[in-house]
C-alpha cells in the first residue's frame, strides 16, 4: 500500500532535487528518495566506524595487523 509524505522545501531545494534525480537517472524524485532510504541502511554510524578504528589501532599496536606494500600482499 502506497502513502504520500510531503515536504516542505525552499524552491531552489525543490528544483535541486528533481534536477539531481533526473540527472541520476531516476523516472521521479519518488524514486530517488525511495534509493536514497535504501542506500541509507548501509550507512555505518560516527559510533560503529569509532568502533572499529580503535579495534584496528589496538591490533596494529600488539602486531595483528600486516604491513603491506600493496593490495596484492593482503590477497
Amino acid at each position: 500500500m502506497r502513502q504520500v509524505v510531503s515536504l516542505s522545501l525552499q524552491s531552489a531545494e525543490a528544483r535541486q532535487i528533481k534536477k539531481i534525480a533526473q540527472k541520476r537517472g531516476f523516472g521521479s524524485v519518488s524514486s530517488y528518495v525511495n534509493y536514497l532510504l535504501k542506500a541509507d541502511e548501509n550507512l555505518i554510524s560516527e559510533t560503529e566506524l569509532l568502533k572499529t578504528v580503535r579495534a584496528s589501532r589496538a591490533e596494529y599496536r600488539v602486531g595483528k595487523s600486516i604491513k603491506a606494500k600493496s593490495l596484492a600482499d593482503l590477497v
